[in-house]
């Protein structure tokens, strides 16, 4: 089964990988909307694959770094596309949530990245 809990960040970054005329070079902003799922098997006990607060507290300190931030001043995200970010974020929850499955990033309705944690 497949749990997931969504979260939203406001952060500000340019890309600096990409050609100069591109708009994504200059600094610009995002309401990031990221979901984090997890898989598992059903805990006959509690009901839960997973509780919900586990994925929160497991979110919590990189929220704290990334909402209302600028991306590129993060070691690690010198360049915060959205792949990158979904990388970043997954490497820094991994440890105390082994059975993440995957993260999504939308930064509008209109676009976003899946990320499930391997070199796809």
């Amino acid at each position: 089964m497949i749990v997931y809990k969504k979260f939203n960040i406001e952060s500000a970054r340019s890309l600096p990988n990409v050609d100069l005329s591109h708009p994504c070079y200059k600094v610009h902003g995002h309401s990031f909307e990221i979901t984090i799922k997890a898989k598992g098997s059903l805990d006959e006990k509690t009901g839960f694959v997973i509780d919900f607060e586990d994925i929160q507290n497991a979110f919590n300190p990189i929220s704290s770094l990334l909402d209302h931030s600028y991306l590129n001043d993060i070691e690690g995200l010198e360049n915060p596309t959205s792949e990158n970010l979904c990388i970043y974020i997954w490497n820094e929850i991994k440890p105390s949530l082994p059975n993440i499955f995957e993260i999504e990033i939308k930064e509008t309705k209109l676009t976003g990245c899946v990320y499930r944690g391997g070199k796809e």
